[in-house]
């Protein structure tokens, strides 16, 4: 049925008078009311519908309005100020979904970045890395060579265990949580490391960050070096600890540092020889190649008293410790026999590195 127009609908509603329902409406035939009023049109199947859903005239009526069906107006939601519904305002969907769109790549980006820094703590199983954030960092560059750690000698690596981290081999993770705390208090107040950080910490630091003291970098770098210890063993721990130690300004790793100071390989340090070398891991800027051998404090920077002392304090109570307790802390750690019993291999630096041969030459301390 086609729609009616407005004026249509306005004057039905106005001339309706008479005739409330089909059945009060008169015959066709009818011509008029006795008492002369004007006559009512005929009504129509729209008229019942006004007076059924009481609609106004305005447009079709309810039923011939396809897809939809008519409300009474005594039913519907009052309408807000500026005339639009609630349940048809919604404008923050596109921005909800964009969140969720957000949230839903940083996820991914957070998991594929967690898969792959647990490839790499794997990798170290077996991997020597061929450099480190530390070395890439170093303007003077960087001077390493990797040996396995049964080819380092048996008082450096008791030196090594007595100095930074007598708990090594007895420890379960990279840290206790006791220690750590104490540390973070003693930080946070300005005082003095209780502890200092272990040897786990210290590889996770070499490796993956920098020499910035901050709060923030200290939590990282518990948190690589947690993951570090569940990935790799003790011996593997302790390898990765004397291949990427920094022992001079540009000098990375045991190999390099035993040839360059003392004209040796690793696995012939003797007990003294080897306490000045872990002497030098704390402060190892500020020291050079005495000429013929041995270690030189007096260098340009005028800091070589900071080294110094450090390797003095190393001298006083490392001997005793290694005299006390002997290679056990070693063997606990998982490296057995001694270095002079290994058979020989072509990584066992029994050489002199050609760069190490190299730095001396220019330095003219040979």
């Amino acid at each position: 049925m086609p729609h009616g127009s407005l004026d249509r609908w306005s004057a039905v509603r106005r001339r309706r008078t008479r005739g409330t329902t089909t059945a009060d409406r008169p015959a066709e035939d009818w011509s008029g009311y006795d008492d002369g009023s004007t006559p009512v049109p005929p009504r129509s199947p729209w008229d019942d519908a006004a007076d059924r859903y009481g609609y106004d005239g305005y447009g079709p009526p309810p039923e011939e309005r396809s897809g939809r069906r008519g409300r009474r107006r005594d039913r519907e939601e009052p309408r807000p100020a500026d005339g639009r519904r609630d349940r048809d305002d919604h404008p923050d969907r596109p921005r909800s979904r964009t969140r969720q769109q957000l949230a839903r790549r940083v996820a991914k980006v957070l998991a594929v970045g967690f898969v792959v820094q647990a490839l790499v703590m794997v990798s170290l199983r077996w991997v020597d890395p061929p450099t480190t954030a530390f070395m890439a960092a170093n303007p003077n560059g960087a001077i390493q060579q990797s040996v396995p750690v049964e080819h380092v000698s048996r008082n450096f690596l008791a030196a090594v265990i007595a100095h930074e981290d007598a708990k090594l081999p007895y420890r379960a993770g990279a840290f206790t949580w006791d220690e750590m705390l104490a540390r973070a208090q003693a930080h946070l107040s300005g005082g003095e490391d209780p502890s200092g950080s272990t040897i786990p910490q210290q590889v996770a630091k070499n490796l993956f960050l920098n020499q910035e003291m901050s709060a923030w970098r200290k939590a990282v770098e518990a948190g690589l070096s947690a993951e570090l210890a569940l990935a790799v063993d003790d011996r593997r721990m302790l390898e990765l600890y004397v291949n990427y130690a920094q022992f001079g300004p540009s000098l990375y790793g045991v190999c390099a540092a035993s040839w360059y100071y003392f004209d040796r390989p690793p696995q012939d340090l003797p007990v003294d020889q080897a306490v000045q070398l872990v002497g030098l891991l704390p402060s190892p800027g500020h020291v050079q190649r005495a000429p013929g051998g041995g270690l030189d404090f007096d260098v340009a920077d005028g800091q070589g008293w900071l080294s110094r002392s450090h390797v003095i304090n190393a001298q006083k109570r490392v001997p005793r410790h290694i005299e006390r307790l002997g290679f056990q802390p070693v063997e606990d750690a998982g490296v057995t026999g001694l270095a002079s019993e290994q058979a020989p291999s072509g990584d066992d630096c029994s050489t002199r590195p050609q760069v190490v041969a190299d730095l001396i030459a220019t330095e003219g301390t040979a």
